[in-house]
């Protein structure tokens, strides 16, 4: 038999474990909209987009956890248009939407960098709490193709690869998402590889130029392992049921 929490209990537990209170964000993090007071069934998804509310409801779900939900900073705010639509979906079936935006990429085991690094092998050597990025190093190093191929077979799709030199890989930073504004910070730190979501034009540029290898191996592909990876704590803590809800994004 499956166990179940309050949603209070719950925010309130992931608030806390995500160190909500001193990550600095431009949007609100914890609950987004309010549904069920008992959760028993968790999805969790990387985008409260429609199709993922569409699909938790469908399952049954009390609670959808993301990591990217409402009220950017910046965004119109009345609900209307899509976004309207997303919420109204969702209040309707009374179903809780819990977002995690920063503390989730920051997050020391369950963030969407730690499990990167976990996938990718890179050993986390400078980690600072209140740094987006981190920076590591390799089990061992590799060349850029071979490292360009881990990627490829771990995080299933091929990512744009910017070549900084004929070096290999080993000392990385990496960013999950829209990390490419950080890229220039990486380089000072004397990374020879950064690894990020997206890439800007200017990236090519700095790439060339520091001799430093830039990867963009897509938003959503760095971002789909913290949200599984908390969810996974959170079943072992509270015995729920739960499903992760993958959408195919090419970005």
């Amino acid at each position: 038999m499956s166990g179940h929490v309050s949603i209070e209990t719950l925010t309130a537990y992931l608030n806390e474990y995500l160190g909500v209170a001193v990550v600095q964000d431009y949007c609100p993090n914890g609950l987004q909209v309010e549904g069920f007071s008992e959760i028993r069934k968790l999805a969790t998804a990387v985008t409260a987009s429609q199709a993922a509310i569409e699909q938790a409801i469908e399952w049954g779900a009390d609670a959808l956890l993301v990591h990217h939900g409402f009220f950017w900073r910046n965004e119109p705010a009345p609900l209307v248009g899509i976004k309207g639509k997303r919420i109204q979906t969702a209040m309707q079936a009374d179903l809780n939407i819990l977002a995690y935006h920063l503390p989730l990429d920051m997050h020391s085991q369950v963030g969407n960098n730690a499990q990167l690094a976990q996938l990718l092998n890179i050993v986390d050597d400078q980690f600072d709490p209140k740094r987006v990025w981190r920076a590591g190093h390799l089990d061992f190093s590799l060349p850029l193709d071979g490292f360009a191929e881990r990627i490829r077979r771990t995080m299933r799709r091929d990512p744009l690869v910017i070549s900084g030199g004929d070096h290999p890989v080993s000392h990385i930073a990496w960013c999950s998402g829209a990390g490419q504004g950080y890229f220039a910070e990486a380089i000072a730190a004397g990374v020879d590889t950064f690894l990020t979501g997206e890439v800007s034009e200017s990236n090519y540029h700095l790439a060339k130029e520091a001799g430093v290898h830039f990867i963009a191996a897509g938003h959503h592909a760095t971002e789909r392992l913290g949200v599984q990876a908390l969810a996974e704590h959170l079943v072992f803590r509270y015995a729920l049921d739960h499903r992760y809800i993958e959408l195919d994004n090419p970005v």
